[in-house]
């Protein structure tokens, strides 16, 4: 999780967007200096509370709209490895990646990335399912 300090270089990398995927460390308003959009979506890292996929589809609609207008995303959890990758994989699907091609993306940029632990991936598939009925509608 960045700290206040953190965004200065977020900011100087183009980010604009932070999303966050803790259940429990939510930034402090106010603290997020240059200006960078904070949306938290609290998630466990759990088998038996999956990630909701209103959680994926509202950080997916709002990444799209901050990298159409030429920003970037940080999405983070706790140790990089489970729900900020569902998280990632979710807005590639949306951006034309099949779900195997985002995960491998994922798993080849950060090693210690776990896409496919059972119920990170099912989410995953999940969250493209759900993503080609939305916009098939």
């Amino acid at each position: 999780m960045p700290t206040a300090d953190d965004y200065r270089l977020l900011y100087d990398c183009g980010v604009r967007l932070v999303l966050n995927m803790r259940f429990s460390r939510r930034l402090p308003a106010g603290m997020v200096q240059p200006p960078i959009e904070v949306l938290w979506l609290p998630s466990f890292d759990n088998p038996l509370l999956p990630i909701p996929l209103a959680h994926l589809m509202r950080g997916t609609r709002a990444a799209l709209q901050v990298i159409q207008s030429g920003g970037s995303i940080y999405a983070h959890c706790a140790h990089g490895r489970h729900r900020s990758v569902a998280m990632g994989a979710a807005i590639l699907i949306a951006q034309g990646y099949t779900p195997e091609e985002a995960m491998q993306l994922i798993k080849q940029k950060r090693p210690q990335a776990d896409p496919e632990v059972f119920y990170i991936k099912q989410r995953i598939l999940s969250f493209a399912r759900r993503w080609q009925q939305e916009v098939s509608k």
